[in-house]
């Protein structure tokens, strides 16, 4: 763990490098620990994007890449720790390389960091003084071996792994280690409050039938990506089937919030139309995740155009609305006519399909369309059946990703 200064050296010397010509040329660095070299040059790279203060700060040490891949970004982190709040003491069960743990700390007086990887624990020994988490102790322990025997905290975070023995990924509850299903009645015994950050492919709806204590729950999304599951629980046993949903889309330094429950969503009145107004909107990656489809359109005043195309209009220009906004330009059919003048208008454009019966790729080729550009085309049905392309530019002064299906 302790490199030599001349290792150190190449390190700084060569961290912009391609990693994989540099290994090529091991033999010409007989005093350079190059496995752990290539390592932390590698960790570099990945953190200058996902962890820029952590890039930034000299000294830091990397993980394995499986680590580096599996670990929050900044980001996400920093929204995690403003979910669990703050208070007196923190533990965090599945510490692995330390980035949601440091931000822990910054909320919670003191923080426990357990993990039952001896490497990541010297990792964070080493690490986190750098990053001023002067209030963090390090525990190399089984989670479930440190929940058993630790004193109560205020705040429990796990963030269980998703992989099997065989190294393929997971999806249920019950099959992450640990598996949080069978250890909750000892969790909620030693904690008011449990955050439990699980996949974005999780089913939610199995999630919180397999959870009875959940208060909240939150999707996470980046730059229009779903990112992450966090579930909130409590002692409140049975509260699962009225919990409250908090759809979070993190751009740029901020936050748009969409927060709902299942009775309203399902009680929400929802109007149909065939007809396009101005705009059309499309709910952003959080919302859909969380099964908001009616709900959008009577709080923001739309008409939805299927009840399972997931897009509404509006002759109304709502920029607080939290997802995509386009001006709609045209509604165009699949007739041979009017497939020919779309193409001629638009060579070129960014595809979405919506509750439609071919993929981006399949009606692309079809269209012979070109990828990118000003223009964006959404393959949809309206209520009365109608399978139909809209044409839109993006609405003014808002930010548009692309091909969406």
């Amino acid at each position: 763990m302790t490199p030599s200064p001349e290792t150190l050296d190449f390190i700084r010397l060569h961290r912009t490098d391609d990693v994989q010509a540099l290994a090529l040329h091991a033999s010409r660095h007989p005093g350079i620990d190059f496995p752990f070299a290539l390592k932390q040059i590698a960790g570099w790279q990945a953190s200058r994007h996902k962890l820029p203060r952590w890039s930034a700060t000299e000294g830091i040490l990397y993980p394995v890449h499986l680590s580096m891949e599996q670990c929050s970004s900044e980001t996400t982190a920093a929204c995690k720790a403003d979910v669990m709040g703050t208070g007196e003491r923190a533990v965090d069960l599945t510490g692995g390389f330390g980035v949601d743990c440091s931000f822990l700390a910054r909320k919670y007086r003191h923080v426990d960091y357990v993990e039952r990887n001896p490497e990541l624990c010297a990792l964070a020994r080493h690490n986190f003084p750098l990053l001023g988490c002067t209030n963090v102790e390090v525990h190399e322990a089984e989670a479930e071996d440190y929940l058993r025997t630790m004193e109560p905290a205020d705040m429990v975070y796990l963030d269980p792994a998703r992989r099997d023995s065989h190294g393929g990924r997971t999806v249920a509850i019950a099959d992450c280690t640990p598996d949080v299903t069978r250890l909750l009645p000892l969790l909620l015994e030693k904690s008011p409050a449990v955050c439990v950050k699980l996949s974005p492919m999780l089913d939610i709806a199995q999630a919180l039938r397999d959870l009875p204590s959940v208060g909240q729950v939150f999707v996470i999304s980046v730059q229009g990506e779903c990112k992450e599951l966090l579930l909130l629980l409590s002692r409140v046993s049975g509260q699962s089937e009225h919990a409250v949903f908090h759809c979070l889309n993190l751009t740029s330094g901020t936050a748009s919030r969409f927060s709902f429950t299942a009775d309203e969503e399902r009680s929400a009145e929802c109007k149909l139309t065939s007809t396009l107004r101005a705009y059309l909107y499309e709910p952003g990656a959080s919302l859909l995740k969380a099964g908001a489809f009616r709900l959008p359109a009577a709080r923001y005043g739309m008409e939805k155009l299927h009840p399972n195309s997931h897009l509404y209009t509006s002759d109304t220009c709502r920029p607080d609305f939290p997802g995509r906004m386009f001006a709609v330009e045209s509604v165009c059919g699949f007739s041979k006519q009017e497939l020919k003048a779309l193409t001629a208008s638009a060579p070129q454009a960014n595809l979405t399909v919506r509750n439609f019966p071919a993929s981006v790729a399949e009606l692309r080729k079809r269209l012979r369309l070109r990828e990118g550009g000003d223009i964006y085309l959404f393959a949809t049905t309206l209520a009365d059946g109608r399978k139909v392309i809209v044409k839109c530019k993006k609405a003014p002064n808002y930010s548009i990703q692309t091909d969406r299906q």
